[in-house]
């Protein structure tokens, strides 16, 4: 998986990803579709990749809460929010290496950001940001904090703000996973609601369409050199302009992105038949705990569709997706 993206460590590089030049026009060939109603998403997954993915465990249950929902031992999936989740992945089973460059962010949507400061100043964790300075009147405040091998944790809040009109309604119906009691070092209280896993591009207005036209994204927030997109019921996509954001773009990317969805031969489908999309693989991958393949989107970030199967190591993942 991703299990498609935990699979192989062999692998096609994307062609798109070799080059920073603007990307083409989308495509218009195929016949009208919204891909994202007619196949749908029922919860969003992004995978990081490890050298030590037992040290990464650690710090992701004792450091931040979150469960473990599913081992393979290889990879393992933990629910961040209600239908957001992280797979960290042993990168010398993946697809791909530790060291490439973690072009990524995810951002840990809380309405605790003052509380979770707080505690995260009693762990021993690396930091991006060195102040938490929230503003009157900004359209979102937080910090951002590394984990134990560089990818970037961003710990926000989104607040009532005209870039956020669409936004937050969304984000208020959105139910807060706590952790455990017992099982971590947070306070009681703490918690997250949401994600959104941010990638950084060149080509701005060509990726916008990309994601918009072929994907079928609706935006839902508009901050000029970003542009968030809701891809499931607690789980969102950032498009960031690579001049103004955390990360400048790479040819390489330690990251993928996942769809979990009911209907995977609908998208598999859908994507294969259009010119514009470059295919990892040419047909579903079949495992007895889930289905996936992947493709690349215009500057080379993979993208995974995911369905998980009944299988005994999967019950309290399908439990999660399925939950009302």
């Amino acid at each position: 998986m991703g299990l498609a993206a935990c699979g192989s460590p062999d692998r096609d590089e994307p062609g798109a990803a070799a080059s920073v030049e603007p990307a083409a026009e989308v495509s218009t060939a195929a016949a009208p579709i919204d891909p994202l109603s007619a196949f749908g998403t029922t919860a969003s997954n992004v995978f990081f990749y490890y050298a030590d993915l037992d040290a990464a465990t650690r710090f992701y249950r004792e450091v931040l809460g979150l469960r473990v929902v599913a081992d393979y031992g290889f990879a393992r999936i933990l629910q961040i929010a209600p239908k957001s989740f992280l797979t960290l992945v042993d990168a010398a089973e993946g697809m791909h290496d530790a060291d490439e460059p973690k072009t990524t962010a995810i951002a840990l949507i809380t309405d605790q950001l003052d509380e979770w400061w707080d505690y995260l100043q009693t762990q021993d964790i690396d930091w991006r940001s060195t102040e938490y300075n929230p503003t009157e009147g900004s359209a979102h405040d937080g910090f951002v904090a590394i984990d134990p091998e560089g990818y970037y944790l961003e710990f926000e809040r989104f607040n009532e703000h005209p870039e956020n009109v669409d936004f937050l309604p969304v984000l208020d119906q959105a139910e807060t996973i706590y952790p455990e009691p017992g099982t971590s070092n947070v306070p009681e209280g703490l918690g997250f609601k949401s994600t959104v896993v941010w990638f950084y591009y060149t080509d701005m207005p060509g990726i916008q369409r990309f994601y918009e036209e072929v994907m079928g994204f609706d935006l839902i927030a508009d901050q000029g050199w970003t542009k968030i997109y809701r891809i499931g019921p607690t789980g969102y996509f950032g498009l960031v302009d690579e001049t103004r954001g955390m990360h400048n773009f790479t040819e390489d990317k330690g990251v993928t992105l996942s769809f979990i969805t009911a209907d995977i031969d609908g998208w598999f489908e859908y994507l294969d038949g259009r010119d514009d999309v470059e295919m990892r693989h040419e047909a579903v991958q079949v495992d007895e705990r889930y289905r996936a393949f992947v493709a690349y989107d215009l500057e080379g970030y993979y993208l995974e569709w995911d369905v998980f199967t009944d299988a005994a190591v999967n019950e309290a993942l399908v439990e999660a997706i399925s939950a009302p």
